[in-house]
């Protein structure tokens, strides 16, 4: 495959992702919109485009949440909740609003965990938290895995309350209905406002007649006249969307910060264009690809004078331990201005110089994408130096794993790699992930997966993310299954090989697309890779808004 040819290969990928991305921010499509609007209320999409500031970037999270999941419930698009990142007067907020357009707004079990990675998100950067509500409740065919567990509907009340108690504002805009358990979550904050038609209670209608056999009205039992001046549940009663969307950003504009975040120079360019990163990047068999020119295309440009007095441009990257573990990249960079640290597998062949005897020292060739021992080992002790900087640290997947066999097993990898692992989950500064390619196995892990804390990740169309390649994984469960048919007396053919193993990859395949973690909720966005510099310096400014970088680092037991 020539370079033109991963190009458009990269290309046609991202443009493909972004036509399904055009149909997943329709909701619940045309009808449901006119819906929406026959009752006077905007979509939980026009609310937001009216809440942020004009021309500010809306950084969405969680678009794919729910993706080709809940089929037999006629599937729910974003999980039916639109979340993001927004600028209100300059200062950033997490925004959450119920898509009504979506079963009427209806929480799935992916609606809640969506849900709870926004607040986790605001939490850990002390973003002010703002949701604009009109939701029917709990999904109820699918309650069991809505209401119950740690990770369900109750979790994002508690979060309710213990961020109200850590100080991080909080407002609600009751703009439908907020109904049963629901309810909780815009008491629960700070300030609540709320509009003529919408309706807050415990129960409806038909379940107050139910249970205690009580005829009343919707406005009686829980509309925005009743709970402003008998309840006194709310703080300001709105006739309409609009004037309640206004009365929001007044309030917001009289906390006492803001308009007061430092923001970096907006016209610092990249020393490389982002564009390049079509052509520079391949996932081809056999192909190989230079990290340090991707990065080269994210990190800002610095003018170095010369002796002539004249100024040259290079990319604002300082390398770290360039000649030792190179098949991971590490280095101190700055992102429109922003310092950050970056950790990144290399896409290409390295060499190692390998300790010699009498013969004096020997070399040895790393494998693209592949973490050594020494280039664990050096990631731990840039990670720790990161920490003691109090700088975010951007990660850039593109790993097999961990290297494996006698000479790396001699070589101490589990043990490197355990040190990498114990430095990066004990990080107490901001982690930033982006998949760029595959993202496999224990290198997930040691490069800040899921699992690990992250701030935000994204990732590009095409990537992948899995306990291993396809192509390994492939082989052995085909193998297992085989085995399970033949304990039973199948007789296992050429032919009936080759039907399980094309079962058993197309099944893999799909699991390790990227699209199938999002939808899960394994990664919070899926970006246009030329513009992977954007995302991390938004990402980068919405963590220093209020990120706590007075926190000690302290790392556990390490292994030497």
């Amino acid at each position: 495959m020539t370079m033109a040819n991963t190009e458009n290969t990269l290309r046609t990928i991202t443009n493909s992702f972004l036509e399904t991305e055009s149909f997943i921010r329709l909701g619940g499509g045309e009808k449901a919109i006119a819906r929406q609007h026959a009752k006077d209320r905007l979509t939980a999409r026009e609310r937001i485009d009216e809440l942020v500031d004009p021309g500010s970037f809306f950084q969405e999270l969680g678009l794919w949440a729910a993706f080709e999941m809940y089929k037999q419930a006629g599937g729910a698009p974003g999980a039916g909740v639109v979340v993001g990142i927004g600028s209100v007067h300059g200062k950033r907020h997490m925004i959450i609003a119920n898509d009504a357009t979506v079963k009427a707004g209806a929480f799935f079990p992916m609606t809640c965990k969506k849900i709870i990675r926004a607040q986790t998100i605001a939490q850990m950067a002390r973003i002010p938290l703002l949701y604009l509500v009109d939701s029917a409740g709990v999904f109820l065919p699918m309650q069991e895995d809505v209401f119950p567990d740690t990770d369900d509907f109750g979790r994002i009340f508690r979060n309710n309350a213990v961020m109200s108690a850590q100080g991080i504002p909080q407002i609600a805009a009751i703009m439908g209905f907020c109904v049963a358990g629901g309810g909780y979550l815009p008491v629960l904050c700070d300030t609540l406002l709320m509009t003529e038609g919408s309706g807050l209670y415990l129960a409806g209608q038909a379940l107050v007649k139910a249970a205690i056999g009580q005829e009343v009205s919707d406005e009686e039992l829980g509309g925005a006249k009743m709970h402003a001046q008998i309840s006194g549940t709310i703080d300001f009663r709105e006739p309409d969307d609009h004037s309640c969307i206004q009365r929001l950003r007044s309030l917001i504009a009289k906390y006492p910060d803001v308009n007061s975040e430092e923001v970096a120079e907006s016209n610092i360019q990249p020393y490389r264009s982002t564009e390049d990163i079509y052509e520079l990047y391949t996932d081809a068999p056999g192909q190989q690809y230079d990290i340090k020119e991707i990065i080269h295309c994210i990190v800002d440009a610095r003018a170095i004078p010369n002796s002539e007095g004249h100024k040259t441009l290079e990319p604002d990257f300082d390398e770290y331990k360039p000649e030792f573990g190179e098949s991971v990249v590490c280095g101190y960079a700055t992102l429109g201005g922003n310092p950050v640290g970056i950790v990144a597998n290399q896409g290409k062949l390295t060499e190692r110089q390998m300790p010699g005897g009498k013969a004096g020292p020997s070399k040895a060739a790393n494998m693209p994408k592949v973490i050594y021992d020494d280039s664990a080992n050096k990631s731990a002790r840039f990670i720790m130096d990161c920490n003691h900087r109090k700088i975010p640290i951007v990660f850039l997947h593109d790993t097999t794993g961990f290297m494996v066999g006698r000479d790396s097993e001699q070589g101490g990898i589990i043990r490197a790699g355990a040190k990498m692992v114990n430095a990066m989950s004990n990080c107490v500064v901001p982690k930033i992930v982006v998949i760029i390619g595959g993202s496999f196995g224990a290198g997930n892990y040691a490069m800040c997966g899921r699992a690990f804390d992250q701030f935000i990740s994204f990732a590009w169309p095409g990537a992948k993310c899995a306990v291993m390649g396809a192509g390994s994984a492939t082989g052995v469960l085909a193998m297992i299954e085989e085995r399970s048919r033949a304990r039973k007396g199948e007789e296992i053919d050429a032919e009936t090989h080759q039907v399980i193993l094309d079962a058993v990859r197309d099944s893999y395949n799909e699991q390790q697309d990227i699209r199938h973690g999002a939808a899960r909720g394994w990664v919070d966005r899926i970006i246009e890779p030329h513009k992977t510099r954007d995302e991390l310096i938004e990402a980068v400014r919405t963590a220093n808004q209020g990120w706590d970088y007075s926190t000690e680092f302290i790392t556990g037991v390490l292994q030497v």
